[in-house]
């Protein structure tokens, strides 16, 4: 019974997402598919509740290129800047948090107010023209299956997995599996599993 109104809930909120959809598709056409995402999930966001994780599924599931699937729960406040991400089976992201160009694998949980850039270059940095106008690189941030990430966090690059990141955390270079990080940047403090601990 439990899947049977799951379903009908997915089938509602699809119907609804229509005139989101055919309104992205002509935006797409006119502006290009990142920054017709961008306009379309600040709208989105602001979906309270069990409905709003509904429709922000159903929406994102037909315009991400990786999709975003049926289990995954996109809370509220959330911001997507790339069509390119990608959100696998059962995961969790927390209400504000901003993602680019990303990859979430299955189980990952990210807390409230994360940021997941599409990683550490997306402009340039030199002094010879303003910031603005220097051309960047993004690149697909992965963060492995079953990963952590705690509120606030900042991920400039990828994330191993079962791999737990702290609050506050920016990581800057690639984290291996099963482990916890933290800091600024972000260190490895220990592996997950006691008999494993390593000292810094």
């Amino acid at each position: 019974m439990k899947e049977a109104v799951k379903l009908l809930a997915r089938g509602i909120a699809t119907a609804a997402t229509l005139p989101l959809l055919a309104s992205f598709f002509v935006r797409s056409m006119l502006m290009g598919r990142d920054r017709a995402l961008e306009g379309s999930t600040q709208a989105l966001s602001l979906l309270p509740g069990l409905a709003g994780q509904y429709i922000r599924r159903a929406f994102l599931a037909r315009v991400l290129d990786g999709g975003c699937a049926p289990s995954a729960t996109i809370e509220f406040g959330t911001l997507f800047s790339r069509a390119g991400a990608r959100i696998d089976d059962h995961v969790y992201v927390g209400p504000r948090c901003h993602l680019g160009l990303v990859h979430l694998e299955a189980d990952v949980l990210v807390a409230a107010g994360v940021h997941i850039p599409s990683g550490a270059h997306t402009h340039g940095t030199h002094t010879s023209a303003p910031i603005r106008d220097q051309p960047g690189t993004r690149r697909l941030v992965r963060i492995g299956g079953g990963s952590w990430i705690g509120s606030n966090a900042v991920i400039l690059a990828d994330v191993g997995r079962h791999t737990i990141i702290g609050a506050g955390a920016v990581v800057t270079q690639p984290i291996p599996d099963g482990v916890v990080a933290a800091g600024v940047p972000a260190k490895v403090v220990r592996q997950r599993y006691p008999s494993e601990t390593v000292s810094l």
